[in-house]
């Protein structure tokens, strides 16, 4: 009997009967340009073979018009048979696949060449976020469009795919047509809010004639969360209206119109865990046909309790399977403290798509990469490894190469596994951070290494082991340049404010690399009641961020009275001063009347270990911040790699 009754039942969509209710929802990977290839194939496959019910595929456009960018999967007849392969791989693992068919209106900003695009949209209304001004479609576009909806569906049937999502969230065209704000038209396509629903309606009539043997859904942001968008009660009258040319609705919210709402479309850690539900049921109430929801819902558990409190039919769980492709299976076999939890950092998923790279999990890089790490191979013979770190990179290093069948053993200085993710939990915003610690540390407890942790590993001691090879992962202390600071100056690092150092009650930040350190510093001493400048060597607080997550955590300064600076380089400090200079136009800029300067100026590579180990007779690898301060993402990455090349 499993654990999650509800989470793992059967549900009928239209024709089409799905068998259980997780849901990998339509999502960018850039592991395809045009058409499915092998790596998107076995991407899919890997989630479906995990315990998915249902795959929904990423964007295929529906018109010329849709070019959102090279990365788009199209319909058309050469692409046919990669999408037949796609969905093929999806079935025999036994999930259901569905496809997204897409059109952006206004909401693009270049086309596949770089050069800026033509948007087409209801309306002559501007793009907030993109700044697009788009022309108004005239109605032979708009039926043209209706008809590229309906031959993309057959595409889609004809590949053997299940079902078609019509993609109307986050402010894209069927959403357009729908808001008055954007929709401004006095013809059949609007005026009123009967016209405003024609245009939906007709793409899904149409589908309906062109490719009757497929389920037809809608994605739709139940509210917008945003000032020119659709709240709530207006999205619920509008999903009741259009529910009866459909067969489920998916239940997303916000808009990638502003730069605010379009947190939404990925959002962070600093989100809770389900939090539309409420929406999602409010919808759910009004409507006959099933809902599906999304929202940070990373945990079987959480499924569960959305699902049996009658908020949706089924829980989209898109990075939660990024994060670990064999949730769904885990989960059902009752081993669902094995399952490696989704953090919502948003760095390799979302954060990687908007670099137009692949799809991946700074905790689970083997995701996107399954043709080249998919099956973990056996090593020949085994070895005796020591790894000297226990940061994310020295865990994932060890994991990896005990998995592989070696004999590991890993040394830890601290207390306590994890490194500089124990510092970055204790930022506001940021707990859930420590979730790659568990998930890590599970891991290599699965693998069988042995863990020995306050125990300072130097040059001696490592060579007294005998060690076959040791991945040295000694990671990163703060850096702090050569500064003109005053002794009667109170400077702390933010690593000192995190481990309990007290501040004035002015705090000056200086934040050299503006990345999650700055933004929650400044959180941190602004919510106990300090007066806080952030002073940041960027464009903008949190530059370095993928965008939505960098938002959300500036709207939260933002909301606490924090003053951001920007373009500022510290220079020096004195007891009531802190020096800059404006780098773009090298003018002195002094911040006075403050208690203390904390500085976050980036990391200086712990690597004295390895350099003492030039001539010992063993192989060293080095690894993560040790060989250069950068991310988790690069530490896991390497720690992957490392084991899997021994």
């Amino acid at each position: 009997m499993t654990s999650f009754p509800h989470l793992f039942s059967p549900i009928r969509i239209g024709a089409v009967e799905v068998p259980n209710r997780i849901v990998s929802t339509g999502h960018h990977t850039y592991l395809a340009d045009g058409a499915p290839t092998p790596e998107l194939i076995a991407y899919h496959k890997a989630r479906a073979e995990g315990g998915a019910g249902l795959i929904v595929t990423e964007i295929v456009a529906a018109h010329d018009s849709a070019g959102f960018s090279s990365q788009l999967l199209r319909a058309d007849a050469a692409g046919t048979e990669a999408f037949a392969a796609l969905a093929s791989a999806v079935h025999r693992a036994g999930a259901k696949i569905f496809a997204q068919l897409f059109h952006p209106g206004r909401e693009i900003m270049r086309t596949a060449d770089g050069m800026a695009a033509v948007a087409y949209a209801p309306s002559r209304v501007p793009n907030e976020r993109f700044h697009v001004m788009p022309r108004e479609m005239p109605d032979a576009m708009i039926r043209e469009i209706i008809a590229g909806f309906a031959q993309a569906a057959a595409m889609m049937e004809s590949a053997g795919y299940d079902g078609v999502e019509i993609v109307g969230s986050h402010g894209y065209l069927p959403a357009q047509f729908l808001n008055p704000t954007v929709n401004q038209r006095v013809d059949d396509w609007g005026g009123d809010s009967d016209r405003r629903l024609r245009f939906t309606q007709e793409v899904a009539r149409a589908i309906r004639l062109a490719a009757p043997r497929l389920a037809v859904g809608l994605r739709l942001s139940g509210d917008e969360k945003d000032g020119l968008g659709l709240d709530g009660n207006a999205m619920t009258a509008v999903c009741a209206a259009l529910a009866p040319d459909l067969d489920y609705l998916s239940v997303t919210a916000g808009t990638s119109a502003s730069l605010g709402a379009s947190v939404h479309i990925t959002p962070p850690m600093g989100e809770a865990h389900g939090y539309l539900a409420p929406l999602s049921k409010a919808i759910r109430a009004a409507l006959d046909i099933p809902v599906i929801v999304t929202g940070r819902i990373n945990q079987p558990q959480i499924a569960e309790s959305i699902l049996a409190s009658g908020s949706a039919d089924l829980c989209g769980m898109t990075r939660a399977m990024i994060c670990d492709p064999a949730m769904g299976a885990k989960a059902r076999s009752g081993r669902h403290e094995d399952i490696r939890a989704c953090i919502a950092c948003n760095q390799a998923c979302i954060g990687r798509a908007h670099k137009g790279l692949g799809v991946s999990c700074i905790q689970h890089p083997e995701s996107g990469r399954e043709l080249t790490f998919g099956t973990l191979p056996k090593a020949s013979s085994a070895k005796r490894i020591i790894v000297v770190g226990g940061g994310p990179g020295g865990m994932k290093a060890a994991a990896i190469t005990a998995a592989r069948g070696h004999h590991v053993t890993l040394f830890e200085r601290a207390a306590h596994l994890g490194g500089q993710a124990l510092l970055a939990q204790q930022l506001p915003g940021r707990e859930e951070f420590g979730g790659i610690i568990d998930n890590l540390a599970r891991e290599m407890s699965a693998a069988g290494v042995s863990v020995e942790t306050g125990r300072c590993m130097d040059t001696q001691t490592l060579i007294s082991e005998g060690p076959d090879v040791a991945i040295i992962a000694t990671g990163a202390g703060p850096y702090t340049p050569n500064l003109e600071i005053d002794e009667a100056a109170h400077v702390l690092t933010a690593w000192d404010v995190l481990n309990g150092a007290n501040t004035g009650k002015r705090v000056v930040i200086a934040d050299w690399k503006a990345d999650w350190i700055g933004l929650g510093i400044a959180e941190k001493l602004a919510a106990s009641g300090a007066e806080v400048t952030l002073a940041v060597n960027a464009a903008m607080a949190g530059e370095s961020l993928q965008i939505y997550t960098r938002n959300h955590y500036v709207g939260r300064l933002h909301r606490m009275g924090v003053r951001i600076r920007t373009h500022l380089r510290l220079f020096g400090a004195d007891e009531d001063a802190v020096y800059m200079q404006d780098v773009l136009t090298g003018e002195h800029q002094i911040i006075d009347g403050y208690d203390t300067l904390v500085t976050a100026l980036g990391h200086a590579s712990d690597d004295s270990l390895a350099r003492s180990l030039a001539d010992t007779p063993f192989d060293v690898k080095l690894i993560g911040d040790a060989l250069a301060p950068r991310t988790a993402e690069e530490a896991v990455f390497e720690g992957l790699q490392a084991g899997w090349t021994i």
